[in-house]
């Protein structure tokens, strides 16, 4: 942690990203350490690949960050959060590569290490407690919008504190927060409990979709660019509608095929869940993606009934 507070104490022009199709813990921790770092009178540029999902618009400074960034590209210090492997940033990895110094925070299990300097932390319950572990090392005094980012940070990433990554410090953390000015009430309505009229009607095709498989044990949802395009919606009204398939009874492993929104034929990006007999994690990384043994993902090229194949026959591998 030294190397990474006395890099950014030195740096001048930082670029911070995360992965595609950003999560909550993802924007939080990249909204945290972007408005902390510009206390400490650096120049932040904020970037994320993906549009930034409807129910985050919320967090505060979120409109600052950019899907865009025109050359020349002048930084000195780059960070990724919050993502496994370094293609998963997309259209950031030229910007990050491409600077001097590059460094990872991230709290995955499967992450691959990439990066000059790493603080990878899988005990931690989001990347967004690295994040506020290094604001306090390096003596920012957290204020009610990083507050909020971290807090939404965490609430994310452990399913409202429901799932097995929740620790002491998540409580401990999102309470200090709370203490700071953060609504949990607000954050939860935000988060969970507004959606567009659009997404309900793509939650009804997704429901339609799903098949299960391996004597039950194994549910895939589909979605498709064409029912975005019925219902009026983009690929970021899809995050979450997997956990639907993994509430099915009996079901051990969901999974969410999403055809790729941006037109790449025979492409397919997965998101999967599981109750903790399997490690999803594992399957993913198999794929060149990643996560965690309850939540995971990653894309995939070719045809739909191959993809579903693929995935049936390696989970079943997992109970024999």
């Amino acid at each position: 942690m030294d190397r990474i507070i006395e890099a950014l104490s030195q740096s001048r022009a930082v670029f911070l990203s995360t992965h595609e199709n950003p999560d909550g813990d993802a924007i939080g921790s990249l909204l945290a350490l972007g408005l902390a770092l510009e206390t400490m009178g650096k120049a932040v540029t904020m970037f994320v690949g993906s549009p930034i999902p409807a129910v985050y618009r919320f967090l505060p400074a979120v409109e600052r960050i950019v899907h865009r960034v025109e050359p020349p590209w002048r930084f000195d210090t780059a960070a990724v959060l919050d993502c496994s492997a370094f293609g998963r940033c997309g259209g950031a990895a030229a910007l990050a590569g491409a600077t001097p110094l590059l460094i990872c925070l991230d709290h995955h299990l499967t992450n691959t290490g990439f990066g000059h300097l790493r603080w990878i932390d899988p005990a931690a319950c989001a990347t967004a407690e690295v994040v506020y572990r290094l604001i306090k090392a390096m003596g920012v005094t957290i204020d009610k919008a990083m507050a909020t980012a971290i807090y939404t940070g965490i609430l994310t990433d452990t399913g409202s504190f429901r799932f097995s990554n929740t620790n002491q410090a998540a409580f401990a953390i999102c309470g200090e927060m709370v203490a700071l000015g953060v609504d949990p009430g607000q954050a939860a309505r935000h988060v969970y409990g507004t959606y567009s009229l659009g997404r309900i009607r793509l939650l009804n095709r997704a429901l339609d979709s799903i098949e299960l498989a391996g004597d039950g044990k194994i549910s895939i949802m589909t979605l498709t660019r064409d029912m975005l395009a019925e219902t009026g919606t983009q690929a970021q009204d899809v995050e979450g509608l997997v956990n639907y398939a993994r509430r099915i009874e009996d079901v051990k492993l969901a999974a969410l095929i999403l055809e790729d929104p941006d037109g790449h034929t025979d492409r397919y990006h997965v998101s999967l869940r599981a109750d903790g007999e399997a490690d999803v994690g594992a399957i993913a990384t198999q794929f060149g993606g990643g996560g965690h043994p309850n939540a995971a993902g990653f894309s995939i090229d070719g045809g739909l009934a191959q993809v579903k194949a693929r995935l049936v026959g390696l989970a079943d591998g997992l109970w024999g």
